[in-house]
């Protein structure tokens, strides 16, 4: 029973200062942080991160594990031609733009430029501002003219890998839009698709006003992509949920 006890508030304790990981084990999530996350960390990362950390909203930022698994997985798959919907300080900006070569480029949209131009600084210390066009501004209007000019070809299937971290309310309709726009192989990766552990829990179960607001779309949005055929998926305990979709027709 005790043991039990302990095990409630823990997470309890996590819940309630925003801790990112779905690792019941603070001790565990520290441990990988300063074995295989920091000691790699790039020092431009470093330094938006910390800056990111006095931003009241830091919530919003994506994770040191994730985003150097984002690194990884850029890699892996030869990725050039990107896109990030949901920008914030640009910290999965980074990640990306140091993980693509030379002539990569990235698409990135976020309604807040004000928030962008706090990391750009180290963006541009980093030396790998000219792969990123920002936009500010929604992101359904563009994508709906990209799909436009696909009946020139001009994007479809053009994008090898697209990062969504923005209005969880949206993702089903960027996913209606992404599908065309990533290449047959290339990934889509779906932000926060755990949510605060919220998918799991009872509908009437405590939860904080936010979560309990987008936990319906989120849990949509799974619901959709693990029945849609074009793709293959992978959900992944990392962050606060990362779910991978594989183009595959």
């Amino acid at each position: 029973m005790a043991e039990e006890k302990q095990t409630t508030t823990t997470v309890s304790r996590h819940s309630e200062v925003g801790h990112k990981s779905l690792l019941q084990s603070d001790a565990l999530y520290q441990y990988i942080l300063e074995t295989s996350v920091y000691p790699r960390e790039p020092e431009a990362m470093k330094e938006l991160r910390d800056i990111t950390a006095k931003h009241p909203w830091n919530l919003m930022t994506t994770s040191a594990d994730e985003g150097q698994f984002l690194a990884m997985l850029l890699k892996l798959i030869n990725a050039k031609n990107t896109m990030e919907i949901g920008v914030y300080t640009g910290y999965s900006l980074l990640a990306t733009a140091l993980a693509l070569p030379e002539d990569g480029k990235i698409l990135a949209m976020d309604i807040n430029r004000e928030n962008y131009e706090l990391g750009l600084p180290v963006i541009e210390k980093a030396g790998v501002a000219h792969k990123i066009e920002f936009r500010e501004g929604p992101a359904l209007p563009v994508l709906d003219q990209m799909l436009e000019d696909t009946l020139q070809k001009a994007c479809h299937g053009s994008y090898d890998f697209i990062f969504v971290d923005a209005d969880k309310d949206n993702y089903i309709n960027y996913h209606k839009r992404l599908i065309d726009l990533v290449k047959v192989g290339g990934v889509i990766g779906y932000d926060n698709t755990l949510w605060n552990g919220s998918v799991a829990e009872p509908a009437d179960a405590p939860m904080r006003k936010y979560v309990r607001y987008y936990r319906d779309f989120v849990m949509e949005l799974n619901k959709a992509l693990a029945a849609d055929p074009r793709i293959e998926i992978c959900m992944l305990p990392v962050g606060d949920g990362i779910t991978l979709c594989r183009r595959i027709s």
